[in-house]
């Protein structure tokens, strides 16, 4: 197996992985970063922007551009927005679960009735049918995707109406149907990352989540990063319980379990049946390639269980307004050495990661601090600049 593709909505970090394992990747995504050309054999820009246009791209679209690459492809792998491509639409095989055991991992209400049957702590999850029986405060987020920028809470029946009001003016396919309405507990955001045959699964990583954090983003709980280890007494626990849920969905390959480390204990909060947003901070920190990881379950063999060297961040800011990547703009991120690196000319819109910056060291508290001056760094730039525009 030599030549890959990977399609989704944003795919730089396992196009990355790929190449940095051997392999010549092509990638059909939604921004086609600087780093992800630099990566890829060929990239191609993925034509939708919605989960609704995700949902429907044609097989014979993708088709097309895979002829045009010029390659025959060993294998495909979806990404994010893709899960759900029909294996037998392709000649080659696809490197990922089936579209079935994706539907059921994914499924928010399906999701919490097998917690339930399976006796692990989660939030209960309400139905459209189910308003008058909600006890809030409660979570209103998009079933699938959106990264947490959709995500509000609710502590009353009118806050909650007025927030389905809100979020479908924002986006008309977020309606009672494709949102899900869910407990709102405490806890410290995490997420383990794991791979799985048919018949074993290996926790490889416990994740701390970075989400809402005010100097990376203006959205209170938006996707921000992650840090690698999360050093907390209830990661034994939480590996235990993720390993249990991908053999229980029958999962293949590199997938995520979301938790909150609560008070009570872990709480699984959803599983992502596809490669996550930690694959960089994974590989820093546990110095492993999760691409090559991820295709080896494919051939019924795990690896053995890395060990964690150091601290892994990644920090991934977001426009606070629409923003023109001109060329120095550009330069001072590139000097970042981050990843996802907008192209000279590309438009960000408000409210839109602007690009990703890491770092690795000994302590999580120093690993912070150096996010937090890369971000400030990159703020102040753009704050300069706006100001000699208007002078």
């Amino acid at each position: 197996m030599q030549n890959i593709l990977v399609i989704g909505f944003d795919t730089r970090n396992v196009v990355c992985s790929a190449s940095r394992a051997g392999y010549t990747v092509c990638s059909i995504d939604a921004f086609c970063d600087l780093d992800l050309r630099e990566c890829a054999y060929a990239s191609a820009f993925l034509a939708c922007r919605t989960i609704q246009e995700l949902h429907q791209l044609e097989a014979s679209r993708i088709k097309a551009q895979m002829a045009k690459f010029g390659l025959e492809f060993d294998a495909l792998v979806p990404g994010s927005g893709l899960e759900m491509l029909d294996h037998n639409d392709f000649s080659c095989p696809v490197l990922a679960s089936s579209p079935d055991a994706m539907q059921k991992a994914s499924d928010k209400l399906n999701l919490s009735k097998k917690l339930e049957a399976l006796g692990i702590p989660h939030p209960r999850c309400y139905s459209p049918e189910e308003l008058d029986a909600i006890e809030y405060p409660v979570m209103i987020k998009p079933a699938s995707g959106g990264g947490g920028i959709f995500n509000r809470i609710a502590r009353n029946r009118q806050e909650l109406l007025a927030i389905l009001e809100e979020l479908h003016g924002l986006n008309p396919e977020l309606t009672e149907e494709t949102i899900v309405i869910q407990e709102f507990l405490e806890g410290t955001p995490s997420s383990v990352s794991l791979l799985s045959t048919k018949n074993e699964a290996l926790s490889v990583a416990v994740n701390e989540q970075l989400i809402g954090i005010p100097w990376l983003s203006r959205l209170p709980f938006a996707y921000c990063g992650n840090i690698t280890p999360f050093r907390t007494d209830q990661a034994e626990e939480m590996e235990a319980l993720a390993e249990e849920l991908v053999l229980e969905f029958k999962l293949l390959g590199s997938n995520g379990v979301d938790f909150l480390a609560s008070k009570k204990g872990p709480v699984v909060l959803e599983i992502n049946p596809r490669f996550q947003g930690s694959l960089d901070t994974v590989e820093k920190a546990m110095n492993i390639n999760l691409f090559e990881a991820h295709a080896g379950c494919f051939r019924g063999e795990l690896p053995e269980k890395p060990e964690a060297k150091g601290f892994a961040a990644r920090g991934v800011i977001y426009s606070d307004r629409e923003l023109f990547i001109d060329l120095k703009l550009m330069e001072l991120i590139l000097r970042e050495k981050g990843a996802d690196i907008p192209s000279q000319g590309t438009v960000i819109e408000p409210d839109e990661p602007l690009t990703s910056l890491f770092a690795c060291t000994s302590t999580r508290e120093e690993a912070i601090i150096s996010l937090e001056k890369g971000a400030n760094r990159i703020r102040a730039f753009i704050e300069n600049q706006l100001k000699r525009e208007d002078t």
